[in-house]
């Protein structure tokens, strides 16, 4: 079932999230950063920040009530920003990751944006080829990777974004 998140999903969801995306656990899946980053992806303070704040969403995806995947949406001007698409290592390959996907382009529809849209770290080929089949495409767009206390690059190539969108059919 896929439901919005509330402040008492923060301890579940941060817990989530970094076992998808950092350390060991992150690589019983495919989406691993694990051998590009250390550190943690996300901390309950910034969830708390981003559910407390009215342009933001993030939907949580539970089994047997405990949360197997979740996705973060910013409403940005005339379109959604989807990031941290995140699905237990374990269970990822299963469908859950698209059915999220599925969920936020109907949100954003129900809130008159017709685009979606993310960015993805450049070397995470896999992944971006997924999201492609999906319907996303490479707009060119590149950022530059952020300076963090964070999130630290243990990469030798230099990592960047790059900005994929989707624009949503309205007659859906």
């Amino acid at each position: 079932m896929i439901t919005k998140a509330l402040l008492l999903d923060v301890a579940e969801l941060n817990k989530l999230i970094n076992s998808a995306y950092r350390g060991e656990t992150s690589k019983k899946g495919w989406t691993t950063e694990a051998n590009l980053l250390e550190g943690l992806r996300t901390t309950e303070q910034e969830l708390e920040e981003i559910i407390t704040n009215p342009k933001n969403t993030i939907l949580k995806f539970q089994e047997n009530n405990v949360t197997i995947g979740c996705v973060l949406l910013i409403e940005k001007e005339d379109q959604l920003y989807l990031g941290m698409l995140t699905v237990s290592p374990e269970l990822q390959n299963s469908g859950i990751g698209k059915q999220l996907l599925l969920h936020a382009e109907t949100l954003a529809l129900a809130k008159g944006l017709l685009k979606i849209v993310m960015t993805v770290i450049s070397v995470r080929e896999e992944l971006i080829s997924w999201y492609k089949r999906n319907g996303y495409k490479d707009t060119g767009e590149r950022e530059l990777f952020p300076d963090s206390d964070v999130h630290i690059p243990i990469s030798t190539i230099p990592l960047e974004f790059i900005v994929l969108e989707k624009v949503l059919n309205s007659d859906k």
